[in-house]
């Protein structure tokens, strides 16, 4: 029982071992190099599918009611925009020194994303609104695709792709992850209600979910780390600036909420990212050592939102 109620307590910090050791236990052991091969495109099916099956379970229970813009909403969102400018100033600062360079790239990656597809998983753990929290996601990633082909072009001169190609593409990726069961969930909660309340009787669900793609996740981000051909002291700077950027944007995020009376959502709107899509921009526009920002961002806030979540435990059971 005690570790049945461990592993209740700290699943992010479990799922994020857990790929770890995966990962790196296919990576030193040549005899399972056979096994890593088939593995591997059934990882690549596995991960959408329980990305899609978190929001879906999440979005069962939203109160679509409630689903409307909020001060908070365009708060979180000018904070974004005045941290973007602020790193693009940095990177046009340092663009002689090239390690710099990818290092502010690394770190723009982790800010300019839209708001993690699973943040109004963590946030309804939290006790915050998962309705305003779904309706800042979608927000959040229609500002992004609209950021993203427009900065970063201007920040590597060799890409040349068009701002509606990229826009529609970006916009795309995250319809399918977001949009879809969305779409689903109100077709739930309107026709199939009786299913829809099963679904939703079931609190956990969808953090579980979320816990399985995490462990993917950090796989995918400690093979981008092992095989990525740069300096080690690139890397730990790397590792460092994004979880200086955690912070700072978590505190951030709190301190908008706190002034304008949604503190966890505010907080969970500004720093929990979609580090998958922010990894994909980053090979598509950037040097690809850029997209290890975002994997490290992805293991900061999970362990971030770990220590919320203990607190949050220890808080409603007093």
């Amino acid at each position: 029982m005690g570790l049945i109620r461990f592993l209740k307590d700290w699943t992010l910090p479990v799922a994020i071992a857990t790929g770890t050791v995966c990962y790196l236990t296919f990576y030193y052991v040549p005899a399972l190099d056979s096994l890593g091969d088939t593995l591997s495109p059934v990882f690549d099916v596995i991960f959408p599918f329980f990305v899609f099956l978190t929001l879906f379970v999440t979005f069962c229970k939203v109160d679509f009611h409630q689903m409307r813009p909020h001060r908070w909403h365009v708060g979180v969102l000018m904070a974004q925009l005045l941290l973007v400018a602020a790193n693009i100033g940095i990177i046009f600062c340092v663009e002689a020194d090239a390690e710099q360079k990818i290092l502010w790239e690394a770190v723009l990656t982790c800010i300019i994303g839209p708001s993690a597809s699973a943040a109004p998983v963590v946030t309804g753990k939290l006790g915050g609104n998962i309705s305003t929290m779904t309706t800042y996601t979608l927000i959040s990633s229609l500002a992004s695709a609209l950021m993203i082909p427009l900065v970063f072009p201007l920040l590597e001169q060799t890409v040349h792709v068009a701002f509606l190609d990229a826009f529609l593409i970006i916009l795309e990726k995250v319809s399918i992850v977001l949009l879809l069961p969305l779409v689903l969930g109100w077709l739930m909660q309107h026709y199939v209600k009786e299913v829809c309340d099963k679904i939703a009787a079931m609190p956990n669900l969808s953090f579980y979910c979320w816990a399985i793609s995490l462990s993917i996740t950090t796989g995918i981000t400690v093979k981008n780390i092992t095989h990525s051909h740069t300096t080690l002291t690139l890397l730990l700077l790397i590792a460092v600036a994004t979880f200086i950027l955690c912070f700072i944007q978590f505190f951030i995020g709190r301190g908008i909420g706190r002034h304008l009376g949604e503190e966890v959502n505010s907080g969970q709107a500004l720093f929990q990212k979609n580090t998958a899509l922010s990894i994909w921009v980053a090979y598509m526009y950037l040097h690809p050592v850029a997209s290890i920002g975002a994997g490290c961002y992805v293991l900061w806030q999970n362990i971030i939102n770990s220590i919320e979540l203990w607190q949050y435990r220890r808080r409603t059971s007093k």
